[in-house]
């Protein structure tokens, strides 16, 4: 309950030549108990349909394994035009030698402005033609690993200047890796390119065209290239559950997580199935494949790791994590080094911090001299314990011997004892009288 008083410019008519009074109002308004900060997501909600959203998304792969068939099926659009080649193909007139030539890896980029429900996404995807097709391919993911690294010094870049207000983010938020669904394990391209850019991108392996194995191989296909994922130490993409989380979240957090390398297949094509329902999906002679069936692929796992349930969470990652870890590096071999001494003194929690720290040392400091003092003590304690030990050792010892030497002369005088008993006694000598001859 709260009092507002205003007072009142117009007061009652004087009385006798005597001063106006003047009257005051007591206002009494009542506030409920809604403040409203819980309008904050809403509030940030017209903040983010304003400036829009926007995914970096690169596709990495052989040619030949669908990627643009996938790309689109996710966005359900033609983002990437059919008639736009993954790489160059080879005149089949051309002769052998021409034929054997390594295919230069490309970096390619499509700009896409998608709406839906109106929230506008600007997506962009990168793509790698000639990655894997060559002969030999040695350090083909360099490339690659370039385009991330340039992307994130031209982040830097602009971070530094100025007028950083608008800052166009090219940073890569996710990777799309896809797997030769050969049903045996990775291979060596594959184990070095992770390994070349797990610390740099959100890693997501994907195992194309799985309409090509069946149940039990995907199953098999999976373990083994978990196993040599852990083996080699390569870090994918795993979205991370929360305490504020619901059941149902972290259920389906969990079920993304374990159908993870995601066997997908990609079809922007509508077929009929035998139950007269219109889906996307391929066709085959032993039965209808639905793209977005769960039963069938992962492909709904897929979109919701990548776009429904952690985009932003992808986003976030790329930021907080691998980009901070890049700029330190970076920053590092430039030599420029985080002074965290500026404005400490004025800073009262930077120095309520310091003294903690030098509290705290101290505090470990005499707690260890005091072990070391105490260690020494028993020491010298335990060591004293030893010699008397050692000499009462002595002492039962001599004492020992002593008593054995006794008990052998006993038992030698007892043998010659008992030898004399056993000797006939001698005789007795006459005696001889005493007198006269006569």
């Amino acid at each position: 309950m709260t009092e507002v008083a205003s007072e009142n410019a117009a007061g009652p008519a004087p009385v006798n030549g005597s001063k106006p009074v003047q009257e005051l109002k007591i206002i009494k308004r009542k506030l409920n108990g809604y403040v409203g900060f819980a309008n904050l997501p809403k509030q940030w909600h017209r903040k983010s349909i304003r400036r829009g959203f926007n995914l970096n998304l690169m596709v990495v792969g052989e040619s030949g394994l669908g990627k643009k068939t996938l790309v689109n099926t996710l966005f359900n659009r033609e983002v990437l035009k059919s008639t736009e080649a993954v790489l160059e193909s080879f005149d089949k007139e051309d002769d052998e030698e021409t034929e054997a030539e390594d295919v230069t890896v490309k970096i390619n980029e499509y700009t896409n402005i998608i709406e839906e429900d109106g929230v506008k996404l600007k997506l962009n995807i990168v793509t790698a033609p000639g990655f894997g097709d060559s002969i030999d391919n040695t350090d083909s993911w360099k490339p690659i690993v370039n385009e991330v690294n340039r992307r994130f010094d031209q982040y830097l870049e602009a971070e530094s200047r100025i007028n950083r207000s608008t800052i166009d983010d090219q940073r890569i938020h996710a990777l799309l890796y896809f797997i030769e669904p050969t049903g045996h394990s990775l291979r060596s391209l594959d184990i070095e390119f992770m390994k070349q850019v797990h610390n740099k991108v959100n890693l997501i392996p994907i195992i194309a065209k799985s309409d090509t194995l069946t149940d039990k191989e995907i199953v098999d296909f999976k373990r083994n290239i978990i196993n040599d994922i852990s083996f080699q130490k390569i870090k994918t993409f795993k979205p991370e559950i929360f305490d504020n989380d619901d059941e149902e979240t972290i259920l389906n957090c969990q079920n993304i997580v374990d159908a993870s390398p995601f066997a997908v297949i990609g079809s922007t094509k509508e077929v009929e199935t035998h139950d007269g329902r219109i889906v996307r999906g391929r066709k085959y002679p032993w039965g209808v494949i639905e793209v977005d069936n769960e039963e069938h692929n992962d492909f709904v796992k897929l979109r919701q790791l990548l776009i429904r349930n952690y985009l932003e969470e992808l986003k976030e990652q790329t930021n907080d994590i691998l980009y901070e870890n890049y700029r330190n590096e970076k920053l590092t071999r430039m030599g420029i080094e985080q002074d965290n001494s500026v404005f400490r003194e004025f800073d009262p929690l930077a120095r309520q911090e310091e003294e903690r720290a030098l509290h705290e040392a101290k505090l470990s400091k005499m707690e260890k001299e005091m072990n070391n003092v105490f260690q020494l003590k028993v020491s010298e304690k335990e060591k004293k314990l030893q010699r008397l030990e050692a000499d009462l050792f002595n002492r039962h010892k001599e004492m020992k011997d002593k008593l054995i030497k006794q008990i052998k002369l006993l038992e030698e005088k007892k043998a010659q004892l008992e030898k004399q008993k056993l000797l006939p006694p001698d005789p007795a000598p006459i005696p001889k009288k005493k007198g006269f001859l006569r």
